[in-house]
């Protein structure tokens, strides 16, 4: 049977700065911290491991000290599966609980290429999937590259299915549906720190957990970034670039499937945000309004999601020559 109400927690940190090992470190002490709280769900900000590359706020990308941000951020990216990932397992292994961990994520024997990306661990310590973000946001774009439909999935969880999305997807109503069609019923949201005025991160991260809660009659845990002072020294800022910064980030929480907070939002400060949630609110919401069920038309409209796994390379016969074929065919 089913538990009727589960802990959910949102990791409000800062990381340490381009910096994966003492980052994961910290975050193994805030999921120990998170579970004794009772928590069974525990979600980490965007980019957590090890850092989001804010630097392209303040310098162009062509600089010398972005382009010297950006190398270092590719030599401490996260392997997927590797050494950071079995020790978030061993974590979670140890406090039985689900951790959806924010990473920059470096294909394995690759030099350049970077994802963002959600991974996600179940308490038995398995790897239980990745999610990359499908359309890197902005200046991200300098960073990541594009994922594809093999992520965009839910994974079963005692307490009901478990998905989740990276900031700017939560813009993306097809990525939503797709996980509440997959019977999603707590939701992931990660965030960086919004520390640009302009950007009004509290507001847009209202908008769109409230409104994908609603929709979807979910409860969705959402875990934003913090800009903290070791990364803004680290990067250089001088006083002029100091001076766009308005915020240092935060606004995590937990809502339920009406829209409203249960727990939060929390601004600019270190802090682990729990809720002890009614799993019988998720019906209770769908029987007024149920997108995956009868309030919807799958006669009318059904959603294709693609998933490639083609290899980059492939080799037709013909393409080379009789004695360099042979040579390719012997080492596929």
């Amino acid at each position: 049977m089913e538990p009727t109400a589960v802990t959910l927690a949102a990791v409000q940190a800062s990381p340490v700065f381009l910096n994966r090992h003492a980052t994961l470190d910290k975050a193994l002490r805030l999921i120990a911290e998170a579970a004794r709280l009772g928590a069974k769900v525990i979600v980490f900000p965007e980019a957590f491991i090890p850092a989001f590359p804010y630097w392209y706020y303040f310098f162009p990308a062509h600089s010398t000290a972005a382009q010297a941000l950006a190398q270092r951020l590719f030599e401490e990216a996260v392997e997927v599966p590797g050494p950071i990932t079995a020790r978030l397992g061993e974590a979670a292994r140890n406090a039985q609980t689900w951790v959806v961990m924010g990473v920059n994520e470096r294909r394995p024997g690759t030099l350049g290429t970077l994802y963002n990306s959600l991974v996600f661990i179940d308490p038995s310590g398995r790897l239980a999937g990745v999610h990359r973000k499908l359309v890197p946001t902005l200046s991200e774009r300098l960073v990541h590259a594009p994922g594809d439909g093999s992520g965009l999935r839910t994974y079963p969880a005692a307490f009901g299915r478990l998905g989740g999305l990276i900031c700017g997807e939560h813009f993306n109503s097809f990525a939503r549906l797709a996980l509440l069609l997959q019977e999603e019923r707590i939701h992931a949201a990660a965030w960086p720190a919004f520390p640009l005025a302009r950007q009004v991160g509290g507001r847009t991260i209202d908008v769109r957990i409230a409104y994908h809660a609603m929709e979807g009659r979910v409860f969705v845990v959402s875990a934003a970034g913090l800009l903290d002072d070791h990364a803004v020294d680290a990067m250089g800022l001088g006083p002029s670039e100091r001076s766009l910064i308005a915020s240092r980030g935060g606004h995590s929480g937990i809502v339920g499937p009406d829209g409203t907070y249960r727990a939060g939002p929390v601004d600019e400060e270190e802090a682990i945000i729990t809720a002890n949630v009614d799993l019988r609110e998720v019906t209770a919401q769908k029987l007024l309004f149920d997108l995956t069920g009868h309030s919807n038309r799958p006669d009318l409209f059904t959603l294709e999601i693609r998933t490639p796994s083609a290899p980059p390379l492939r080799l037709t016969p013909g393409s080379l020559p009789p004695a360099e074929q042979e040579d390719c065919d012997s080492k596929s």
